[in-house]
């Protein structure tokens, strides 16, 4: 634990001696106050009390685009670099590595999310009586665990490349096949439309959480995503290790 615990620490201050992680959390963040403000001009144009989705909502989608950012250099930068060969000869088991790299992603996406509840409590003031923090909740924890699963993707996605830009367009595309799986199976036949609906990324978080409902099937799955993309990121650093 230790280990994890101690490359975790050293990414996430890695984050912030990079200007990339400063420009991804910029614009992140710019983006994220610029729909919001249009949400609420729209809102009051149209006389309705706005909900905290319209917070989340635009959020999810902007995930979706920051985390292959924030996550292409985790492990393709050791490789490139060379340093890979230094961490594998360290007394250091290789899904150690590869946790403390996740952890560490994790730790800088949940300090974004942690700085956009600003939204959700100026919204509050702005809506009588307030907005439901129920659904906040499980929003946000949707939100969490989306972005574990997300990164995870990330991570095994850069255990294969040494080039940051292949590991970033790698994780991209796997997201968006994640994401877009679900409009496949209305073409599809009763049981191959089950499991593909199951498989779909995005319809676990807005058929249920979104709308303030914690499912414990939605939690299990984005766990069991977060769970085989860190098995096969290790997969990939020890078949790495006995080249």
């Amino acid at each position: 634990m230790r280990n994890i615990w101690t490359i975790a620490r050293r990414e996430y201050k890695q984050y912030f001696n990079t200007p990339m992680a400063y420009m991804v959390a910029f614009l992140y963040l710019l983006v994220m106050g610029v729909i919001f403000y249009f949400n609420l001009i729209n809102a009051a144009y149209q006389q309705m009390a706005p909900q905290v989705q319209v917070v989340v909502g635009p959020m999810v989608t902007i995930m979706l685009f920051v985390t292959p950012a924030l996550t292409m250099r985790l492990l393709a930068a050791e490789q490139s670099e060379g340093t890979i060969e230094l961490l594998l000869t360290a007394p250091l088991r290789d899904w150690e590595l590869v946790l403390g790299k996740w952890l560490g992603g994790l730790l800088f996406m949940l300090s974004l999310l942690a700085v956009t509840l600003i939204y959700p409590l100026i919204l509050n003031q702005l809506v009588d009586p307030g907005i439901d923090y129920g659904v906040l909740v499980a929003n946000y924890l949707g939100l969490v665990l989306m972005a574990a699963s997300l990164i995870a993707v990330g991570v095994a996605a850069s255990s294969l490349f040494k080039n940051q830009t292949a590991a970033f367009f790698a994780t991209l595309g796997i997201m968006l096949l994640l994401w877009l799986i679900g409009i496949s199976s209305q073409a599809a036949g009763s049981l191959g439309s089950k499991i593909l609906l199951y498989l779909d990324f995005r319809g676990h978080f807005f058929d249920t959480l979104y709308r303030g409902v914690i499912d414990l099937s939605d939690v299990v799955y984005y766990l069991s995503l977060t769970s085989l993309a860190l098995f096969l990121g290790s997969v990939s650093i020890e078949i790495r290790r006995w080249r």
